[in-house]
């Protein structure tokens, strides 16, 4: 179907770019990681390591699915062979892509205990979830069985969306006093929404007569998309569509007995933070809606490439225009800094989804838990993230900052150890420091 077919490519796509891509995993705790760590709580754009920090260009990419795994040799492929990778098919397997790339931005103290912050950015998130991975082979396939089956799909959902932000942030310290220390931040963002496809699928299930090649099935499915995607399945940002957002966060650091009054030092021994991000959404008016009735049986010889003609010549379906009202991924995220000695430092970040995964017209994100050792100092750091991640991955990477540039990935030393690992992401980051002054 051309649906599953946009939704592999796009998935494909966004692979073959994450060469020159970054995933950020374990730079958000680093206190010099500047303009990217407003990316996951804004209130670190206050009390700042960095008097001031713009960013020239970054990126970040992050695929994977619990259907199928992947090794070092894939992810610089510039294709998936899908027969070539390891495959787990389940009656609900999930697919997921994502996109960030950061344009020109910047941060700068106002004074000691404010400061603002401007970022730009285009991003791009696609999520298949509940997917009947059998039957996703089999469409993969043309149907090219030798034997009959049955599957059951329930909850299928999906939505692809591009979209452009510029955030505004604020941030300031409440309280400072003796050990403790607390601050705040709030980015505030216009949204400029490029176009979204989606679909839905309460209950879907089916038998295939391999002897007659016939696909018998029941149940509904709904198919839609934005005015620029219902045209021509992808998005030139000609025809855009208006939203607002935003994320908010605190700090809290318990700074232990430390008297430094020096804004370029660490002055905690344990750093506590939270924040909620990518709150709000994007409305696109005009937006096609199409039921389709799937109880027939047709024949498995059909060409399944071109889904328009497929369910307009098998199935009997409605059509509307309407709103559509595409939810940004709202998630909530949880982190801890502990100062083990001199310039070694252990984070935890987690990250949970506040959208659940059979939500029609809305992106999440993956829940994750990492744990990130690092070597941190004001031109250099080194981490290794750790990560346990939803659909039953481990993760295992490493990452440098090196004063303009940073480098690495959330996953690269699982992938060159293993062919099962369920995602990929690696990243890249170029900007302009300036760091406190002693």
């Amino acid at each position: 179907m051309k649906y599953f077919k946009i939704a592999k490519n796009l998935s494909i796509f966004l692979l073959s770019i994450s060469l020159y891509s970054q995933s950020y995993t374990g730079l958000a705790t680093d206190n010099f990681s500047g303009i990217h760590g407003l990316l996951s709580n804004p209130a670190n754009v206050v009390d700042s390591r960095m008097r001031t920090d713009v960013n020239i260009a970054s990126a970040s990419a992050f695929l994977g699915s619990d259907y199928f795994g992947l090794s070092l040799k894939d992810i610089f492929r510039d294709d998936i062979d899908f027969d070539q990778v390891t495959r787990f098919p389940k009656d609900k397997n999930n697919f997921f892509t994502t996109i960030d790339i950061m344009g020109p931005s910047f941060m700068f103290n106002l004074n000691k205990t404010n400061s603002i912050g401007l970022i730009t950015r285009v991003r791009g998130i696609n999520n298949i979830n509940n997917l009947n991975g059998n039957l996703f082979e089999s469409i993969e396939e043309g149907f090219d069985e030798d034997q009959d089956y049955t599957f059951n799909s329930e909850d299928l959902t999906s939505t692809a969306h591009i979209w452009a932000e510029v955030g505004i942030t604020y941030g300031r310290v409440l309280y400072n006093e003796a050990d403790h220390f607390l601050k705040a931040g709030i980015t505030l963002k216009l949204l400029q929404g490029g176009g979204a496809n989606f679909i839905n699928s309460p209950g879907l299930s089916g038998s295939y007569d391999a002897s007659a090649q016939t696909l018998a099935t029941t149940g509904s499915l709904n198919y839609g998309a934005s005015e620029a995607f219902d045209s021509n399945d992808s998005s030139d940002f000609n025809n855009l569509s208006t939203g607002f957002g935003a994320d908010i966060g605190f700090i809290y650091e318990w700074r232990k007995g430390n008297t430094s009054s020096a804004q370029a030092d660490n002055k905690y021994l344990l750093k506590l933070g939270l924040s909620i991000t990518d709150i709000g959404s994007i409305n696109y008016k005009n937006s096609t809606f199409s039921n389709y009735d799937l109880n027939n049986t047709v024949s498995s010889t059909t060409n399944f490439n071109d889904t328009d003609d497929f369910l307009d010549d098998n199935y009997s379906f409605t059509e509307t225009r309407t709103t559509a009202k595409i939810k940004l991924p709202t998630a909530i995220n949880l982190s801890a800094d502990y100062h083990l000695n001199n310039k070694i430092y252990v984070s935890l970040l987690s990250s949970f989804s506040l959208i659940k995964s059979n939500t029609e017209l809305s992106n999440k994100i993956n829940n994750s838990v990492t744990i990130a050792p690092r070597l941190e100092t004001k031109w250099f750091s080194f981490y290794s993230p750790i990560s346990f991640r939803q659909y039953d991955d481990f993760a295992w990477g490493a990452g440098i900052r090196f004063g303009p540039l940073t480098v690495g990935s959330g996953s690269i030393l699982t992938n060159l150890i293993s062919d099962t690992s369920k995602t990929a992401d690696v990243f890249f980051g170029l900007k302009v420091p300036i760091y406190q002054k002693k």
